[in-house]
């Protein structure tokens, strides 16, 4: 089937609020779309986009990695620096936006993103050939200026004039003679993710999109069909919604809601862990050595290829947040649609029905060897709280955007793949490029393009339920497993 051009009238809806949903819905509307809305059993008005009132899905977070650090991965490189624009404009349209024209959850005072910096060290005491291609591919684009190489006399030069160089050693390793090798990226930082959510759910609504939010009102239960190709859904109230054209843009929900994406898409968890520091009148060294201003957003052994370990720097309640995505982990279940059964895997969180608050115990050790050798001072707090992050990872990591080949009513926009929330801004360009250029798509539609086979190196899709990321086959964690025992033996 052909997909019909759409006109600006025509009815398009939006299943999930999340980044690719909310990007997608803002393009078509400033692009003249004037009868667009998005779904979401989400109620993000009254939760905030907060994880800790039940928001789930990996759009909210305290933060999550600004980067353009890709090795060979140009497009994406390039993507993310044209984002940096918008980021700060958004920065200067929320701090100039009355407070009572703004959401809850967000003030004039608050930022989307922040500029502090990401450390890429190294764990092998060598740069890395990622390392050493995305420093070449930024070198290409003219941005050679601001990334700094640790080690490197004129780097180090460089950085001490900018007053960068005092996040060189964020973990003070030469300190406790240890190596340090690495590269700052001062183009980097953080997105404030749960609050550059709750922006540009403003930003679309001002824009004139219709946002149906909730439980009932606003929960997908089926896809309505004529002659096989989708016509609308069927919310969880028993509503019917009419549409034109379909965007299934649900995150980690994605497969399990339309299960034929299957082949490309696999739900999977990465592993976080919080440390409260004590209050700053307690501690006011380790607020201000924390701060965003003192330390970077940084990885330590591969992060910016969705593997190994980083963080972030304090939030502003003094809450340090480290991940872990050595391995991605998957909880399969069985989905029944359309009358149809498929083991797939589904989000698992402390909110879904069948629950699960704890993370593993393979990412807690490895999260405290690493706390053990670069933060050994922030071992004595424990760790206060963990949290699985639901994503949807695609078979080679690139995102999948596109209309369904046998379904034209129907366009599958997720495949996030730990990597996907810097776009916010300007995804939904893409998306709509997609949209209205279906057969003669750019070089981001032919990169995200429904596909069969992995464009790059494959990410581990392939083992299914048979393979040893599943949930539960893996041992979890215990609130004993937040200590460190060795502090515990020296107090005796």
């Amino acid at each position: 089937m052909a997909p019909v051009m759409l006109l600006k009238d025509s009815k398009i809806a939006i299943i999930g609020a999340g980044v690719f949903g909310l990007s997608t819905a803002l393009h078509l509307a400033r692009a003249g779309y004037t009868n667009v809305t998005i779904f979401d059993y989400q109620p993000y008005d009254e939760n905030a986009y907060s994880t800790a009132d039940g928001a789930d899905a990996a759009s909210a977070d305290f933060n999550k990695v600004m980067r353009l650090s890709y090795g060979e991965e140009v497009l994406y490189q390039r993507l993310a620096f044209e984002g940096l624009t918008t980021w700060n404009a958004w920065n200067q349209e929320l701090a100039a936006t009355p407070e009572h024209e703004l959401p809850k959850g967000l003030k004039p005072g608050n930022k989307v993103w922040n500029n502090c910096g990401f450390l890429r060290l190294s764990a092998d005491e060598k740069l890395s050939d990622h390392e050493k291609s995305t420093l070449a591919n930024l070198t290409a684009d003219g941005l050679r200026e601001t990334q700094y190489i640790i080690g490197d006399p004129r780097d180090e030069a460089r950085a001490k004039v900018k007053g960068w160089d005092k996040k060189f050693d964020a973990f003070k390793r030469k300190d406790r003679g240890q190596s340090l090798v690495g590269v700052l990226d001062t183009t980097a930082g953080f997105v404030e993710a749960s609050k550059a959510c709750l922006w540009a759910l403003h930003l679309v609504r001002k824009a004139g999109v219709k946002c149906v939010l909730g439980n009932e009102v606003g929960r997908f239960a089926s896809f309505l069909k004529d002659k096989g190709r989708t016509v609308g859904l069927k919310t969880a109230d028993g509503l019917e919604h009419k549409a034109d054209l379909v965007v299934l843009a649900a995150g980690g929900w994605t497969p399990s809601l339309f299960p034929p994406v299957a082949p490309l898409l696999e739900t999977t968890c990465g592993s976080v862990i919080y440390i409260q520091l004590p209050p700053p009148n307690q501690r006011p060294d380790l607020w201000e050595r924390f701060s965003s201003e003192n330390f970077p957003v940084y990885s330590w052994g591969g992060w910016s290829k969705g593997a190994g370990i980083g963080g972030f720097p304090r939030t502003e309640t003094g809450i340090l947040k480290i991940g872990f995505r050595g391995k991605k982990y998957t909880n399969y279940a069985t989905i029944e649609r359309d009358g149809q059964k498929y083991r797939l895997s589904v989000p698992k969180t402390r909110y879904t029905p069948e629950t699960e608050s704890r993370i593993t115990k393979e990412a807690i050790d490895s999260l405290k060897g690493f706390i053990r050798e670069n933060l050994p001072e922030l071992a004595e707090f424990g760790i206060s709280g963990c949290r699985n992050c639901w994503y949807t990872d695609s078979l080679d990591n690139s995102f999948v955007i596109d209309r369904v080949p046998s379904d034209p009513g129907l366009m599958v926009c997720s495949g996030g793949s730990g990597h996907g929330f810097k776009f916010l801004p300007i995804l939904g360009r893409e998306v709509l490029k997609i949209i209205e250029n279906p057969n003669s798509k750019n070089e981001y539609g032919r990169l995200w393009q429904w596909r069969t086979k992995a464009n790059g190196p494959k990410n581990g899709l392939e083992d299914g339920e048979a393979g040893p990321r599943v949930l539960n086959k893996q041992v979890m964690a215990t609130t004993e497993d937040f200590k460190f025992p060795e502090l515990d033996r020296a107090r005796l």
